[in-house]
């Protein structure tokens, strides 16, 4: 039987294009050493819900390179509540143009996050902030993306606040979250997500509250 890098390397080839997604060789082998280091620290750190290599490859790896369709070349990105760093570190590791800010309040996941890092380059294009995004600055960013962050219904007018003014807000949610973002802002673009009915990918303008 093929181990499980096999095949979430297998599913990642087989539904790529359900997703909209086009992976080299060279891509499928960088997604597949996070996958490989995701495995070794997630008994310690609980970054993911426990979940087969296909479901990995779909439900976390896939649905996160959604966003690079949204993404223009050199586009700078913050990506709140990073935890096993979807979306944003399988976007750094299949395209080497993009700029990333990492937001994420717990350390020891911050440990993981930089060691899945290592393998994006060029080494300086991501930036980790060990905090919650309420307690920094805002940095200078194109795009705001948030995939798995705790309370997120509580702490999402907050967070559409805080973004910058002309960024352009991709946020992954279900029916619930999806009907709270169309209530505050006014225009909201909503994808569904392959192979799931009731998940969503939502495209909006930070600065039409």
């Amino acid at each position: 039987m093929p181990t499980q890098t096999k095949q979430f390397a297998q599913a990642l080839q087989h539904h790529a294009p359900d997703f909209g997604v086009e992976l080299s060789p060279g891509a499928i082998q960088k997604l597949t050493d996070f996958y490989a280091l995701l495995l070794k620290w997630n008994p310690r750190l609980h970054l993911v819900s426990p979940c087969s290599p296909r479901e990995f490859a779909t439900r976390h790896v896939l649905e996160s390179l959604m966003l690079l369709k949204h993404l223009p070349p050199n586009a700078r990105v913050a990506d709140i509540g990073s935890g096993g760093g979807l979306p944003i570190v399988p976007c750094l590791l299949v395209r080497d143009d993009l700029h990333a800010t990492l937001i994420e309040s717990s350390a020891r996941k911050g440990v993981f996050l930089h060691e899945a890092l290592r393998a994006a380059t060029p080494p300086d294009r991501a930036q980790l902030n060990p905090a919650r995004f309420e307690d920094i600055a805002t940095p200078e960013a194109d795009f705001v993306t948030c995939r798995a962050l705790d309370r997120f219904s509580e702490v999402l007018p907050a967070l559409i606040d805080w973004a910058p003014g002309n960024a352009t807000l991709l946020f992954f949610a279900g029916e619930s979250i999806c009907h709270e973002v169309q209530t505050i802002l006014r225009s909201v673009t909503v994808e569904r997500i392959p192979q799931s009915e009731r998940r969503f990918l939502l495209v909006a303008r930070a600065s039409g509250a």
